[in-house]
């Protein structure tokens, strides 16, 4: 069956295409993307702008186009943190849903951890062992360790990339130099929210393989030596702590506009790339991590699987 993935983040609107069926290998067939940045749209009274709302209503809009254009059986929508937190977020989807017949279900931050825990899990099979998996978004960290295709410890913690580059590095986000004091101060924050989460999922048990996902992990692999996405999904890529350290080392030292034109770097997320590199060392240091394997597999993949999953003998 042909099926959608429509899945409204923190930064962009992404929707997935795939054919598959229960059992099989999801295979892309079409994917679009709208940078909205819905998270900087949320003002200090924690609603969603009008204009957030106007641009969110018009991509869902252009999405249900292009599903019923692909062919899309069925379309599953989900939105995460940025709508997830916001005061009137409840209110918009209503809206958004009467005008567009789309039923965009809000996930919880466990649940993202959940179902990226299982599109890892599958990608990498049972051999993997006891998996860790750690996904870096806009608006939040997601943590999960387990030896099954439900993990025993799913975490949701506020360290988003984009997040945290709003909070603590205006400069990055004007295209500018991040400054070095609030990079250590993010630093010191980051690792004080992680240092509990931590503890649980150590306490789970030690991890045979840890995996990353999201654009961040891939950025940083990318910017460390790692294949780019070009060479195919199944080229091995990996994000050492000696490389991450070398790297936040660089990119603390130059324009987040002179990071843009850096290969593997998307120019609309290069302002995110120091504060996504800074959570992602106080992660791997919490957990005693030395390298991580990037899987090219995340949310998107596990809303799928589990869909599928869901038609049983279909």
């Amino acid at each position: 069956m042909r099926l959608g993935v429509l899945d409204v983040g923190s930064n962009t609107v992404h929707l997935l295409v795939v054919d598959a069926h229960r059992g099989a290998h999801p295979t892309p067939m079409h994917d679009d993307r709208w940078l909205l940045r819905l998270a900087e749209q949320i003002g200090d009274d924690g609603l969603l702008s009008k204009a957030g709302e106007k641009a969110l209503l018009h991509a869902v809009q252009e999405a249900c186009d292009q599903a019923e254009k692909q062919g899309c059986e069925e379309l599953l929508a989900m939105v995460t943190s940025a709508i997830r937190e916001a005061a009137n977020g409840l209110e918009v989807l209503d809206r958004i849903r009467e005008r567009t017949g789309v039923d965009l279900q809000v996930l919880t931050g466990e649940d993202e951890a959940r179902l990226t825990f299982l599109a890892v899990r599958r990608w990498f099979g049972w051999s993997a062992g006891r998996l860790l998996i750690l996904d870096i978004g806009g608006g939040s960290l997601e943590l999960a360790s387990g030896i099954d295709e439900d993990p025993d410890v799913a975490l949701s913690l506020p360290l988003g990339a984009g997040r945290m580059t709003r909070r603590f590095l205006p400069e990055a986000r004007r295209g500018g130099r991040p400054d070095l004091a609030a990079l250590d101060e993010l630093d010191a924050y980051a690792a004080g929210l992680i240092e509990p989460a931590a503890k649980k999922l150590r306490n789970a048990g030690t991890p045979d393989l840890v995996a990353a996902t999201s654009k961040t992990f891939r950025t940083l692999a990318r910017l460390t030596g790692a294949a780019p996405y070009s060479a195919g999904l199944q080229v091995s890529r990996e994000l050492s702590t000696d490389g991450l350290g070398q790297l936040v080392g660089f990119i603390s030292r130059i324009e987040s506009s002179a990071l843009a034109e850096l290969r593997g770097v998307s120019p609309d997320r290069a302002h995110q790339v120091p504060a996504g590199a800074v959570v992602a060392a106080a992660t791997m240091r919490a957990l005693d991590v030395r390298c991580v394997r990037i899987c090219p597999w995340a949310l998107r993949e596990g809303v799928i699987l589990r869909r599928l999953d869901s038609l049983g003998g279909v």
